[in-house]
């Protein structure tokens, strides 16, 4: 806790002006005692004189911590140690800090403060110094208590917002007042990253998560720790470039950090969503393990997304939704047998390829017919074989949360293997997975979702055999006659893509 102290309050103005304040003598309670601690609520110019036309000496921003030495008329003087400079303010720009007049005196009114600048969307700054003063003002026993933990909350929840704001694509963080928000957060210890997304012109910027670990070593609710972890847990605040022993090794941290939420205590909203994060966190998990192999398995992943409430989601979480069932999509055929298949006149084998490639050969009548080599993860397993025995669909994944569908087509000139990705676009989210044979065996039923360069789509589609080109699709299974009468069952029984 005592590191804790030092990163949010020590290299924060306001410990040195909360510090110098309370200093001072007591006097007379009809008069302010100077010096006194004080926080800039609104943009505002500091003054050389306590005139609106004097001299600009420095720009304020929201949040930024001041010691009052003096008051003339309508204004406040001023000492801003950070920049080692005096001034005038107007009163109304300034929020006075409470003195500790009692046990918990202080907290407390700084802890009703807090909560009111909580809900005002734009005054983060604010938000950001008022949490510092409480922690400055609180015992230990206040800061490892609820009074912490709504502290710690506060503070993580205010930088999360500035970082998110920061990451709109139309944003300018060294400009205007994000810019200012910006700086006062890193005033009081916060630090941020930047991760590049891959869609041209956008950086996600993320807050580092220090409050929200705290927040889960103190006596928290049940809905600060479960904000905390999946704060701590985004999947836009991972570096995809990062080294896949990295990888591997975030993935088993953030499995960690969701298990110390007790799902038993949580209203069925908060449930549902952390329950979306441990199934995608699983899968994400189950995949590393896999490519390394050391097994990883899908299951764990099916049976976390298994326990969401459907019914339940509200609107903000359907996004997330939607990802979490294609990574968990995607993994489904993890640790499932890799023994060769056997269709009668058609066999198909995984053998080992160079340099840790998988290679599938298909044989037809004993002899080899095709054969195509993959660093991913081939699940033989999903292979299925048409009625009329000249089309096979194999699911490989590639990549985390990206499967395509190889499918094997018999023409006159032999077979041939063609890869369907599920959208023509860089990797990102996605699934593209069989879903069932057309008798006839010139079509065959196929499922799509992807999230990619900035965009969402899910399509159910009916596809020619001899081109694979698509000759009907819709958003919704049901409302095609196809999927209704030839959907594969094992498809409508487990696949995430019908939710």
């Amino acid at each position: 806790m005592r590191r804790f102290m030092l990163i949010v309050v020590a290299a924060a103005t306001a410990a040195v002006v909360m510090t110098q304040a309370d200093a001072a003598p007591a006097v007379s309670t009809e008069l302010p005692a100077f010096p006194r601690a004080g926080l800039v609520v609104q943009d505002a110019p500091l003054r050389g004189a306590p005139r609106d036309t004097a001299s600009l000496q420095a720009q304020m921003a929201r949040g930024e911590a001041l010691e009052i030495r003096g008051e003339r008329g309508d204004h406040w003087q001023v000492w801003d140690y950070r920049r080692e400079r005096g001034g005038w303010l107007r009163k109304g720009q300034v929020l006075l800090m409470p003195r500790a007049d009692g046990i918990g005196g202080a907290t407390a009114e700084l802890l009703s403060q807090l909560r009111l600048v909580r809900q005002q969307w734009g005054t983060e700054g604010l938000g950001l110094g008022l949490a510092a003063a409480w922690v400055q003002a609180a015992t230990p026993a206040e800061m490892a208590g609820p009074g912490g933990a709504e502290a710690l909350d506060a503070m993580g929840t205010f930088a999360e917002r500035i970082a998110d704001r920061a990451s709109l694509r139309d944003a300018r963080p060294a400009e205007g007042q994000l810019a200012a928000q910006m700086d006062v957060a890193a005033r009081y210890g916060l630090k941020f990253a930047q991760i590049e997304t891959g869609e041209e012109g956008r950086v996600q910027v993320c807050y580092d998560g220090e409050a929200f670990r705290r927040v889960l070593a103190v006596a928290a609710t049940p809905e600060q720790r479960v904000r905390a972890a999946l704060a701590l847990t985004r999947p836009d605040c991972l570096d995809p470039r990062a080294p896949v022993h990295e990888q591997a090794a975030r993935d088993q941290w953030r499995q960690q950090v969701l298990a110390q939420v007790d799902v038993a205590t949580l209203p069925v909203h908060w449930k549902n969503r952390l329950q979306m994060r441990r199934a995608s966190v699983a899968a994400s998990l189950a995949f590393a393990q896999a490519r390394r192999g050391a097994g990883g398995e899908g299951a764990a992943a099916l049976a976390e997304f298994a326990a969401i409430a459907p019914t339940e989601l509200t609107e903000d979480d359907q996004a997330a939704y939607a990802d979490a069932a294609m990574r968990v999509n995607a993994a489904r055929w993890l640790g499932t047998s890799a023994a060769p298949r056997d269709f009668g006149a058609v066999q198909l084998a995984l053998l080992p390829g160079a340099e840790g490639e998988r290679c599938v050969e298909l044989k037809d009548g004993g002899k080899l017919a095709a054969r195509r080599c993959s660093y991913g993860q081939v699940a033989l397993a999903s292979a299925s074989l048409n009625r009329e025995g000249r089309a096979l669909a194999l699911a490989v994944q590639p990549l985390d949360g990206w499967r395509e569908l190889w499918v094997f087509v018999k023409d006159r000139e032999g077979w041939r293997v063609e890869v369907m990705p599920p959208a023509p676009a860089q990797p990102g989210l996605g699934v593209a997975e069989f879903a069932g044979w057309v008798p006839g065996g010139a079509q065959m039923l196929l499922a799509r979702e992807f999230r990619a360069e900035g965009r969402y789509r899910r399509s159910f589609e009916v596809v020619a055999l001899p081109s694979l080109a698509t000759e009907r699709q819709s958003g919704e299974p049901a409302l095609m006659g196809a999927f209704q009468r030839w959907s594969d069952p094992a498809w409508r029984s487990g696949s995430p893509a019908r939710r």
